[in-house]
């Protein structure tokens, strides 16, 4: 699913800031709401110094919506577990290229086991570093805060190279999202550059009131 012309922008609630409360019932309010994937953060404690989502939380957000869900790995060697996620349903997994010594391979086993492969480049990493890796990347997620943490401040640097993958888009077929502190205001700027899809957390969606008012509103942006 690629944002064009015809169709609404992709727009990805951040289920770590749902409420783990009544997670099933979040994600069935968030689907009927109009959410587009549901993405879903992994940390590992040691490629990011966090502990995010584990697999009975991607299992629960998984049976309760038929939509795409996706997980962003942040792990070291994240192709040792790729199968585990994928084997829950999965439908994008996303790797860090900081974090695999051979993420070819991965992105293509990922592929192999048909799913859609995801690369996901801190704010750091240059496009021209992964070029290489782009015709095996579905989607190419771009980090703008450092990974980790929430309640960081969106860094405006990383622009030039998200204008950048957004010409790219033409040469690999790849869908581009972002990542990090996604406000209202950040959807209106960098729409219009070609991004695609918007991973939403408490900038723009979780603790913004009714979700669907609210998912509404970000798509009118």
């Amino acid at each position: 699913m690629k944002h064009t012309k015809e169709s609404p922008r992709l727009l990805c609630p951040s289920m770590m800031c749902a409420g783990f409360d009544c997670l099933a019932q979040e994600t069935e309010t968030l689907d009927r709401a109009g959410a587009d994937i549901f993405h879903l953060d992994v940390m590992d404690g040691h490629f990011v110094r966090n502990f995010g989502l584990g697999l009975e939380d991607i299992q629960c957000v998984r049976r309760h919506t038929s939509k795409p869900i996706d997980a962003h790995l942040m792990v070291s060697n994240p192709g040792e577990v790729a199968d585990l996620f994928l084997d829950l349903g999965v439908d994008i997994l996303y790797i860090h290229w900081e974090a695999e010594a051979d993420t070819a391979r991965t992105l293509s086993h990922i592929r192999e086991r048909g799913g859609k492969s995801g690369l996901v480049l801190n704010p750091g990493t240059s496009l021209e570093a992964v070029e290489g890796l782009l015709p095996w990347t579905d989607y190419l997620l771009l980090m703008t805060v450092t990974p980790g943490f929430s309640g960081q401040k969106y860094q405006p640097a990383v622009e030039e190279k998200i204008q950048k993958a957004a010409v790219w888009k033409e040469r690999y077929h790849y869908c581009l999202a972002v990542d990090g502190a996604i406000s209202p205001s950040v959807i209106q700027r960098l729409a219009p550059l070609g991004v695609d899809g918007f991973i939403l957390g408490t900038s723009a969606l979780f603790g913004k009131g009714d979700y669907q008012t609210t998912m509404r509103a970000l798509r009118a942006l």
